[in-house]
């Protein structure tokens, strides 16, 4: 039975609490509401006053008291004197002539009817609003709804734990004792703020003094001895207060009501005074009782709460009014006042119990500097007033501008001025330390090797913090587990801190975690919390980088047994993060060393890829700039890498092969390779010196490892073919030759067979001829042309049969061959609008040759330039000497040649020409009779611009005698 019962009262005590809890939250919401509806009524209410207190007496409304500098006074009413009529109505209550008061505003006239000594009397009196301070009431409501919401949460939030209650009732007689006034209607509503006020006022300093007498928990023996006489006896004067003041409204009238209001009112004041200093004094004693740390940090927090609270009020008020003393300056003093029940909570609740000393500190940073504002603001003022000193300037309110805008520019020099006082101040000598660790911790990039930056970190931490062991412990890179490598104050090896802990999951986060704070320790295994604990390490600061910790800051407590503020640990928390820094800058150093040996190694070996090709390649960008040029293109294109990297594609390489790779790059995305591409390459460092190869040019998309679309430039490979297809092209010449001689051989046999027999008939009919007869000069014609007939058949067999001919080789000079040519088709360029253009040497140009066959090569070139040019242009016509060679160069500025063409133009009837123009063999006569002479012919052409073909033959050595005269 006794254990049911017991079974039954454990669940009975839960729904208790939360019925209390459930009763406190309806008494704060009507409390709420009724303190809303007194600001709301009191900042409706404007109340006028004579300044008479009526009293109703036998005699009638009489005048029982009247104020000093009242419009009562200044009328000329007295003490004694009865109110017959106001208005000239008649009065015969005292609430008569308040609702007189009621219905009027400032300013209002009343005439007043009196009888003094038997003599009646007419007043004039004009009503004043009442002095009330109306600022001060709105600031004090404003935290007694603030004190009464602060004990609500506090209640809600723990509403088993006994010391919530007597808090919450704690709250709510400071609303009460704040919030709660009365106008002066003195309806049921304002009598009801009234009596909230008065005895809310009357319970505030006994239920505080016996707050600080139940918590923190005090030893049972102590407890037992207040509870049986000093806790009643704390309530006894509030009970008189409260009846005394029952007395005093409900039994006296006139000047006795006035003057026992006013001594309970000081009495109150006294007493709450009294109260809270005893209460300060209870604390203060209560350290020598208590050993605990976590109840040593709550008592400091309800000390400092007090002291701040209770001191300006009970100094700066209520003791000088309780004197006789009106300070109506100081009446703000009560807002401190909110202090008490803010610090009580925060004690409760043990919110932030380490930061008690910081809070102060920095709200006596706050006070000071307000405090330093408001004087300087004052100094501003009399100074403006000194030197401006006519106060009816209109311009004063352009010097409180000027004084306004200085005290907000030196707000903030001010305000630092006085938290680096506050700190020094509160720190002592370790204050340079802890500027010095900031500092020192931004200077730890620069430091590469992470031993001995630990060293230092390590020893410059236990320095500024004061702390008995410290270790950074630094995550493995392959295991993820922390390991000492700097420390100060073990006995033995730092223990290894694992990556499956869980602590290490908190600390990624970036938390720092405080395993000497029961609620932070909750989170985590108390095995492990025991274990560290036991090895006196109580904090773990991580130093996260991109999300995860890569080392820790493993400390103690203070060597005074002190726990880490929140100002220490936001001082570690920065250092964390620049350790982080400067350790991740320690690892990617040691690591970029390493990948720079290897890019540089892997960078050595593929330079020697490239270098060691034999086709030239260069690379470019998708703005088609040049960013790689090996060697071998070097020796092609005779272009140095320094002078090509860096400039664009069109820059470098003729326009002509750069469209031909654009189309090639356009039609085939993935790469393509073009075959025999002509390309003008450079001869010499100067542009103006060109050669023209024949290149087989690949073009391939450079990707990156995005994937295949992610292209980020162009590779192209040239090959030089140039050698090679003019080898081929000589091959398929002479194989072509072959062919054509045996043909040839066959057809000038029997060709020649007739023209033997004209030849020589026509020989013979010339004999004897008459020179006079017409038939003789046919005769001649076809002398001449048979003639001409067997010359192009020992042609045909030149051409069949390359190699010596019966003709003997003399000295010609070129000029003068080239000249002759010219002459004959003088007229055909005249007519066809070809202007010739000679650019012939000034010294002879002699070669070993044979007259009217290179006179044959250079008629077949100009032909095919006429012919090249159907509209008109230019011929130019160019010879030199360059060495033992002599160059010989026919341009034109017609159609040009298809490049696709260029390889068939010395093949035996092959022509561009229309049908019937040409015949196909002029090119290929030229080629031999230029083979026949040890020379070589090129030809250079491109659409729509020209084509130039190039004869080189060798230069005479010593000249025996010429055929030209």
């Amino acid at each position: 039975m006794p254990e049911a019962r017991s079974q039954a009262v454990e669940r009975e005590r839960p729904l208790r609490a939360w019925a209390r809890s459930f009763f406190a939250a309806i008494v704060v919401v009507a409390l709420a509401a009724l303190g809303v509806a007194n600001i709301v009524q009191r900042a409706r209410w404007h109340e006028v006053e004579d300044g008479v207190f009526w009293s109703d007496r036998a005699e009638g409304v009489t005048a029982a008291e009247i104020a000093a500098t009242s419009p009562a006074a200044a009328a000329g009413i007295e003490q004694g004197d009865i109110l017959l009529a106001v208005n000239g109505e008649p009065v015969t209550t005292r609430s008569d002539v308040l609702a007189y008061a009621r219905r009027a505003s400032e300013g209002t006239r009343l005439s007043y009817t009196l009888v003094r000594l038997g003599a009646r009397r007419v007043l004039d009196v004009s009503l004043e609003p009442t002095p009330e301070p109306r600022v001060v009431y709105f600031v004090l409501a404003a935290v007694g709804l603030f004190t009464l919401l602060v004990g609500a949460s506090v209640r809600l939030r723990r509403p088993h734990d006994q010391a919530t209650m007597h808090f919450f009732w704690l709250c709510v007689a400071f609303f009460g004792c704040f919030t709660f006034s009365f106008n002066g209607a003195l309806n049921r509503l304002d009598w009801f703020f009234y009596w909230g006020d008065a005895i809310a006022t009357a319970l505030l300093p006994p239920i505080l003094l016996h707050f600080t007498l139940v918590f923190p928990e005090r030893p049972p023996t102590r407890k037992a001895a207040q509870s049986r006489w000093l806790v009643p006896a704390m309530y006894v004067p509030a009970v008189l207060l409260v009846a005394g003041r029952i007395v005093a409204v409900t039994r006296s009238d006139g000047a006795l009501l006035s003057r026992l209001t006013d001594l309970l009112d000081r009495g109150e004041h006294v007493y709450l005074a009294a109260c809270l200093l005893a209460a300060f004094v209870v604390l203060a004693g209560a350290f020598n009782d208590i050993t605990s740390l976590t109840a040593r940090r709550q008592l400091r927090w309800i000390a400092w709460g007090t002291a701040l609270g209770v001191g300006p009020f009970a100094f700066g008020y209520a003791i000088p009014w309780a004197l006789g003393i009106d300070p109506v300056a100081l009446q703000l003093t009560a807002v401190p006042l909110g202090l008490v029940p803010l610090t009580f909570a925060s004690a409760i609740v043990r919110y932030r119990l380490r930061d008690v000393e910081v809070i102060i500190k920095r709200g006596l940073a706050y006070t000071a500097f307000l405090c330093a504002t408001a004087l300087l603001y004052f100094a501003m003022q009399k100074l403006s007033g000194f030197v401006f000193s006519d106060d009816a300037d209109p311009h004063n309110w352009v010097v409180a501008l000027l004084a306004t805008t200085v005290v907000v520019l030196l707000v903030r020099p001010v305000k630092d001025a006085v938290q680096n006082a506050l700190d020094r101040l509160f720190y002592g000598d370790r204050y340079d330390y802890r500027r010095a660790l900031v500092g020192f911790a931004r200077d730890l990039n620069s430091d590469l090797d992470v031993v001995r930056l630990s060293q230092r970190l390590v020893t410059r931490i236990v320095e500024t913090l004061v702390v008995d062991r410290m270790a950074l412990m630094l995550a493995d890179e392959r295991l993820g587990d922390f390991r000492s490598i700097g420390d100060f104050g073990f006995v033995k090896p730092v223990p290894r801190l694992t990556r499956a802990s869980s602590l290490v999951p908190r600390l990624d986060a970036g938390y720092t975690v405080a395993i000497d704070d029961p609620i932070a320790a909750a989170w985590f295994s108390a095995e492990e919390v025991e274990f560290w604990r036991d090895q006196g390490i109580f904090y773990f600061v991580p130093c996260v980088f991109e999300g995860t910790a890569i080392a820790v800051l493993a400390l103690a407590r203070k060597e005074s047994d002190e726990p880490f503020n929140s100002e220490d640990l936001a001082l570690l928390t920065a250092v964390a993060a620049q350790v982080a820094t400067a350790i991740e800058n320690g690892r990617l150093y040691r690591q970029l060393h390493l990948k720079a040996e290897e890019l540089g190694r892997m960078r050595e070996f593929n330079d020697n890829i490239l270098e060691s090709l034999d086709d030239g390649l260069v690379v470019f960008d998708e703005d088609e700039r040049i960013v790689r040029w090996n060697r071998a293109l070097e020796h092609l294109y005779r272009e140095t890498r320094a002078s090509a990297v860096g400039k664009r594609l069109a820059e470098v390489f003729d326009a002509p092969f750069v469209e031909a790779l654009r189309a090639a790059r356009r039609e085939y995305p993935r790469g393509t390779t073009l075959f025999k591409v002509p390309l003008v390459a450079r001869r010499a460092p100067t542009a103006e010196d060109t050669r023209s190869l024949l290149v087989n040019a690949t073009v391939i998309p450079l990707q990156s490892l995005a994937g295949p679309d992610g292209m980020v430039g162009t590779i192209l490979l040239m090959e030089d073919v140039t050698a090679r297809v003019r080898l081929e092209e000589q091959l398929q010449i002479s194989e072509k030759m072959a062919s054509i001689g045996l043909l040839a051989a066959g057809v000038a046999h029997e060709v020649n067979t007739p023209l033997t027999g004209i030849s020589s008939f026509t020989q013979m009919l010339l004999d004897g001829a008459d020179p006079s007869d017409p038939r003789t000069v046919l005769l001649e014609k076809i002398e001449r042309q048979t003639f001409r007939a067997a010359k192009i058949v020992n042609g045909l067999l030149t051409l069949s049969r390359p190699g010596p001919t019966g003709n003997e080789r003399l000295d010609v000079d070129l000029n003068v061959v080239i000249g002759d040519v010219l002459s004959l088709l003088e007229h055909q360029f005249e007519v066809g609008r070809i202007k010739v253009r000679r650019e012939l040497s000034d010294a002879p140009v002699m070669v070993a040759g044979i007259e009217h066959q290179l006179q044959q090569v250079f008629l077949n070139l100009f032909l095919n330039a006429r012919d090249a040019m159907p509209r008109g242009g230019w011929l130019t016509v160019t010879t030199r000497i360059e060495e033992t060679q002599v160059v010989a160069q026919v341009s034109d500025t017609g159609s040009g040649i298809p490049p696709e063409q260029l390889a068939r133009i010395y093949d035996p009837f092959f022509t561009t020409k229309s049908i019937g123009r040409g015949t196909g063999l002029g090119l290929s006569i030229s080629y031999g009779i230029i083979n026949e002479h040890d020379g070589a012919i090129r030809c250079d052409s491109a659409i729509g611009q020209g084509t130039r073909f190039t004869l080189t033959l060798p230069l005479a050595v010593v000249p025996a005698r010429s055929a030209i005269h």
